[in-house]
């Protein structure tokens, strides 16, 4: 199970007005931990009065660069972004768990794909990251990637966008969508919605050629574009997408099903293993997730976004029943073998095992 590990901020870049770019550096003895897999992010840990704040940001380095990257965008009253982009500096030390995360396709070296990928604000880092490592390492697939943003100055790797268009000529294409700075044509002014993508599909951007999607961004955007690409003919597994911010239920949400669990009692025993210890306590059923209370009873049980938005806290069900309040990371089929995310695990029945080691 992924734990976590000092990281020293070797370089930090500021990139834009309230962004910066940080280069971490592990140990050498914890180096093969954070290889990574284009689009994953790092979970980032530290105290704030007294209180632990957990944070999750995705690497913005390709894979051929040689550096573990992240770019921490500042959000209004954010603890740990804040502290990133006004406190932190080169020589400090600060902690992570090893890259995780689903954002990504893997990659042949002999084939031919044509990829698309939206990206709205900060949810270009880990799109960066997949661009570079496709453009590099798949020599005859095409990138298109479309950027909103708010205007011009608030451009995340605007110029490092443009190095790659004049480095692989012909086989990326950005257009950028600014909602308050116009632009010489139209279509690229305002915000993305139906309307918008609707002309893009038929005028900019050829769908149906397209093999693979990736979206990145705040949730409304998404919502649009995933149901958008879908409307033109892409299937669910053709599309990628990773949320930022999350308030509607999941997709994969269970149901109570057996009489034992519409029978339990007020109280539920759960059987957690982790790390190859089983653990087993009790815990009220009153809406408690199971990861709240795995670490109210000093569990030390893996999680970052406590939203059903990363997979960090993902674990096997392995006896009993549960309900999933919101799930944005989980696959279909993971959740038909039997995976949850445990931030958002409400127990049914009277007993459930949980394994965070499968």
């Amino acid at each position: 199970m992924a734990r976590f590990h000092p990281l020293e901020v070797t370089d930090i870049r500021r990139e834009t007005a309230d962004a910066v770019v940080l280069t971490l550096k592990p140990r050498d003895e914890d180096a093969s931990a954070f290889g990574f897999t284009q689009g994953q992010y790092l979970t980032f840990r530290r105290q704030f009065d007294g209180e632990e704040v957990r944070r999750s940001y995705s690497i913005c380095a390709g894979l051929d660069e040689g550096c573990l990257k992240v770019g921490v965008k500042r959000v209004e009253g954010g603890a740990f972004s804040t502290f990133a982009n006004e406190e932190l500096k080169p020589g400090d030390v600060i902690e992570a768990m090893p890259p995780m995360g689903k954002f990504f396709t893997p990659l042949d070296a002999g084939v031919s794909k044509d990829y698309l990928g939206f990206a709205g604000g900060s949810g270009i880092t880990p799109l960066l990251s997949i661009v570079k490592t496709v453009l590099a390492r798949e020599p005859q697939s095409r990138f298109t990637l479309v950027y909103a943003n708010r205007q011009i100055k608030s451009i995340m790797f605007r110029e490092e966008l443009e190095d790659l268009k004049n480095t692989y000529l012909g086989r990326l294409s950005v257009i950028h969508v600014l909602e308050s700075d116009s632009q010489e044509i139209d279509l690229f002014t305002g915000r993305i919605d139906e309307q918008k993508l609707e002309a893009f599909f038929n005028l900019w951007i050829d769908l149906p050629a397209v093999d693979t999607a990736f979206i990145c961004g705040p949730e409304p955007m998404m919502l649009t574009i995933a149901a958008s690409l879908k409307k033109h003919g892409m299937k669910d597994e053709q599309i990628k997408f990773e949320l930022f911010a999350s308030s509607q239920p999941g997709r994969a949400k269970q149901k109570i099903v057996s009489k034992a669990a519409a029978t339990a009692g007020e109280n539920v025993e759960i059987q957690l293993t982790l790390d190859g210890t089983t653990r087993s306590f009790t815990m009220p059923r009153d809406g408690t997730a199971v990861l709240d209370a795995a670490l109210a009873h000093d569990i030390d049980a893996p999680y970052s976004c406590k939203g059903g938005i990363c997979s960090t806290c993902r674990a096997k069900v392995v006896e009993g029943e549960v309900e999933m309040i919101s799930n944005h990371a989980l696959e279909d089929y993971e959740v038909r073998a039997g995976y949850v995310l445990s931030c958002q695990c409400l127990p049914l029945s009277e007993k459930v095992v949980i394994s965070y080691d499968e």
